[in-house]
């Protein structure tokens, strides 16, 4: 029998993620069923992403690849552009990459995530790299489309980075030097009573690790930004595949 080389024999997703960004690929990697691959276009651009530059030659590449879904996997770019941009976005990009290929964007995800859970006041979490203005802004986003967000967390990274602006942060390195358990531990501590779950955005953050025993821990749904966007792209191309060790959403058709 011939070994297993990822081939997309279900489905196969492009996922557009941020240019010197690792953590969306490999959380999806870590997360997508047998038959299901994963292809990344990666762009360089200010928030919200234009379509164009970066974006619109990776959605004309992704054309050619006969995927079956396509998601915009950049939360800052959905909380940023206003009104109506996640609808607009995803119908742009949906007339670039085919009429039969499902097209979204993080925030569509997170937001189809939350009410597949349930979740009406989602306890939101989000990177250190997120100066005030952003965090404000993911908040104003959620409490918008009808969420009531009790409270946020902007995750403390330690003492060493206290000096190291917000928007500093990724350049200097904290992508790839942020931890989950230190993570995991701030949001069982912070995490109030009113929330009835919580969210986890950007898809920079590495997160999925400790999803599922978060859930343990608050015994509440724990959804994040890549486990939203795998999640509403398998299920609108038609894979069901029952996925352990990732959170709840992940157990739903």
């Amino acid at each position: 029998m011939a070994a297993r080389d990822n081939w997309g024999w279900q489905a196969r997703i492009g996922i557009f993620i941020v240019g010197n960004e690792a953590v969306p690929e490999a959380e999806w990697w870590a997360m997508a069923p047998p038959g299901v691959s994963v292809h990344a276009a990666r762009v360089t651009a200010k928030s919200p992403w234009p379509l164009d530059g970066d974006l619109e030659r990776g959605a004309r590449q992704f054309a050619a690849m006969k995927l079956d879904a396509v998601t915009l996997g950049h939360t800052t770019s959905s909380v940023l552009g206003g009104k109506g941009w996640d609808e607009k976005m995803a119908a742009d990009l949906g007339a670039i990459v085919g009429n039969n290929v499902f097209a979204t964007t993080n925030g569509l995800d997170m937001q189809a995530a939350l009410k597949a859970s349930n979740v009406k006041r989602p306890f939101l979490v989000v990177p250190p790299w997120f100066n005030d203005a952003n965090a404000r802004a993911v908040v104003a986003y959620f409490t918008e489309r009808g969420f009531s967000p009790p409270g946020h967390l902007r995750y403390d990274p330690g003492p060493g980075w206290r000096d190291v602006p917000p928007g500093e942060m990724y350049t200097h390195g904290m992508g790839f030097a942020q931890q989950i358990e230190p993570l995991h531990a701030q949001i069982r501590a912070a995490c109030p009573k009113e929330a009835d779950g919580v969210l986890i955005g950007g898809t920079g953050f590495r997160c999925v690790g400790i999803l599922e025993k978060l859930e343990q821990d608050l015994q509440r749904p724990i959804v994040s930004a890549n486990q939203a966007s795998l999640w509403h792209c398998l299920r609108r191309s038609g894979v069901h595949a029952t996925i352990d060790g990732y959170g709840s959403l992940l157990r739903k058709p």
